[in-house]
């Protein structure tokens, strides 16, 4: 193999051949799209502050309805509408799906919450130990062989956990929540026959009869927010669907393109732009108790990191 004009040439049996320039464009598309979507993630608490005036159940149902709008918009668009309906007929996808539900909505309204109440810093561990809580749940449900480097990295992370509980006075709930059920959400969505666009939005649609109901007797009560309040508010409450989906979006379009290793090494931007927006713009401490945490956690995940690119090499 040998290097020109910034492209990788290949040896066959006919000699160095240069790799298709639609393939080197692709890649490139790939990483564009992957950087949008985890620098949007790790945006996205700015978003939830703007509209820190509003309870955190009524941006969660927000979030679901107008989700919901714009991805069956995007659905019918895209002439998916048959492989979307599709997914209704089988019980067991059902059942996936209503569970896969209740674990994304404990994910992102514990997110919404931990935001708005400064608890962001914690909410930011949470997306860095996930990668880690996959590695066991697939070792616990799916049979799959942890390799050393990758036990190694799950016994640094666990430390880090018991340290911040030992130190902090409380064990890390939000951290561990929104890793345990984005895990377990992961997990359950392998078992679905359908895309990323798709399942978001059954698992919406799920979720919509709730949300509007829930609106409607907030409204009754005279202390649902939106359309009582500036229309500024109201227009940012309206965005959340597309804020929602867009990332989705691009996160899928970047994983058709790119090997999993690249994509896991750009996921890592998500918790860190938060963390940073944490500790430099809101203002949430970050003690040396919590350096340490992190620290453990920060090279479990270089070795995981490491061990996955090396494993994709090997294969």
């Amino acid at each position: 193999m040998r290097k020109g004009a910034g492209l990788v040439w290949h040896r066959t049996s006919r000699g160095y051949i240069m790799p298709s320039m639609n393939d080197t464009k692709q890649k490139r598309a790939g990483v564009a799209y992957g950087l949008a979507a985890f620098l949007s993630w790790g945006a996205l608490p700015l978003y939830f502050k703007a509209v820190a005036s509003v309870p955190s159940l009524e941006v969660l149902a927000h979030r679901v309805v107008w989700s919901l709008v714009f991805l069956l918009i995007l659905t019918l668009a895209r002439g998916r509408w048959a492989e979307f309906v599709a997914l209704f007929r089988s019980r067991r996808t059902q059942l996936t799906l209503m569970t896969t539900t209740v674990l994304i909505a404990t994910n992102w309204g514990v997110f919404i919450w931990a935001v708005v109440n400064g608890q962001l810093v914690e909410a930011s561990l949470g997306y860095f130990i996930t990668p880690l809580i996959s590695v066991v749940l697939g070792f616990v449900f799916l049979r799959e062989r942890l390799r050393p480097m990758q036990i190694v990295a799950v016994v640094l992370a666990t430390g880090g956990i018991i340290w911040m509980t030992a130190n902090l006075g409380h064990p890390p709930v939000i951290s561990m929540t929104l890793a345990v059920s984005f895990g377990f959400y992961g997990l359950l969505r392998k078992q679905v026959p359908a895309s990323g666009i798709q399942g978001l939005t059954a698992e919406t649609l799920m979720l919509s009869p709730v949300a509007v109901g829930w609106m409607v007797w907030r409204f009754k009560q005279g202390e649902l927010v939106f359309l009582q309040g500036p229309a500024r508010l109201d227009l940012l409450l309206l965005a959340a669907g597309v804020i929602t989906a867009l990332p989705l979006i691009w996160f899928a379009e970047g994983a058709r393109r790119l090997r999993l290793a690249t994509l896991g090494f750009l996921q890592y931007l998500a918790p860190s732009g938060q963390l940073l927006l944490a500790v430099a713009f809101f203002g949430e401490p970050f003690t040396r108790d919590h350096a340490v945490s992190f620290g453990l956690i920060w090279i479990a995940l270089a070795l995981y990191t490491a061990d996955t690119a090396r494993g994709m090499r090997n294969a």
